[in-house]
């Protein structure tokens, strides 16, 4: 468990359903695979939750709303988080937190409960992964956003979902909270269907952002998001493997979570040591 604030990294997307949570998840794997830290992935959908589903998980037996209580009055502590945490596949250093299922209840979630949750999960963890929905009128959206110490916008190279939807979201909204275009970047999703007439340059340059990486959603990904078995496809499968590896290899490098050789120092130098004063045992 980790003994300080861990770095917020927050994923928007531009539109609902283009892939948004595939980046997310992938991204904490990779993290957690590449880095050995201890990695809180938080689905806050709190009206389109699916990651549960993406992992085979059909009926959770803990998930955002089952914390209320807690986040309510204030009281969670890291060890009843991890305890509502699904661990993957694979992965021990990846818990997951599954998202709202109650949909109907989305819009009593406060600012001050999810800034509690935030702030615990930064306690609990090395860093945390916040997957929010696209929506900006419900308080995880929101509260995720401020408290980010870096913001990830998802979109495709449609032009309805990097301009029209970019601009009226991201850009007209964040200035209301004092985060500027300049403060997220961006992945670029590519839908299996085709990749439009627009290059990532285009439509960084549209959202004035700058390019963190893509993300194709190839057949064989959209199968493992049906068949529930996304975790074990990221681990085990070649294609698999290469999903949000750069941006993710970035990311570790960006917060100092390189993976840290161990030195095993042998007897007859740690006995030289001892004869020169450099160590006790």
């Amino acid at each position: 468990m980790s003994y300080f604030a861990g770095p917020i990294i927050t994923f928007l997307g531009t539109t609902p359903n283009i892939g948004t949570t595939a980046a997310a998840f992938a991204s904490a794997c990779r993290i957690a695979e590449e880095s050995g830290r201890s990695v809180g992935y938080l689905c806050l959908n709190l009206k389109s939750a699916k990651v549960h589903r993406f992992l085979g998980v059909d009926k959770p037996g803990a998930t955002l709303d089952s914390l209320r209580p807690e986040l309510l009055t204030g009281s969670l502590q890291p060890d009843k988080l991890l305890r509502s945490m699904h661990r993957c596949r694979g992965v021990p250093d990846l818990h997951v937190l599954f998202g709202n299922i109650m949909r109907d209840q989305a819009e009593f979630f406060t600012i001050e409960e999810m800034e509690h949750l935030l702030t615990v999960a930064e306690q609990t963890f090395s860093i945390v992964i916040a997957d929010v929905g696209a929506y900006w009128d419900n308080a995880a959206t929101l509260c995720a956003l401020r408290k980010a110490h870096k913001r990830i916008i998802v979109t495709t190279s449609a032009l309805s979902h990097f301009q029209e939807d970019g601009q009226r979201w991201m850009k007209q909204l964040s200035a209301m909270y004092g985060i500027a275009a300049h403060d997220y970047e961006a992945i670029i999703i590519h839908q299996p269907w085709g990749k439009g007439g627009f290059h990532v340059k285009e439509i960084c340059k549209e959202l004035g952002v700058t390019f963190l990486g893509e993300l194709a959603l190839s057949e064989p990904l959209l199968s493992q998001l049906d068949s529930g078995t996304l975790d074990e496809w990221l681990l085990n499968d070649e294609r698999g493997k290469a999903v949000m590896k750069e941006p993710s290899r970035k990311l570790i490098e960006q917060y100092g979570l390189k993976r840290q050789m161990r030195m095993t120092v042998q007897p007859w130098y740690k006995k030289l040591l001892t004869h020169r004063g450099g160590v006790s045992s």
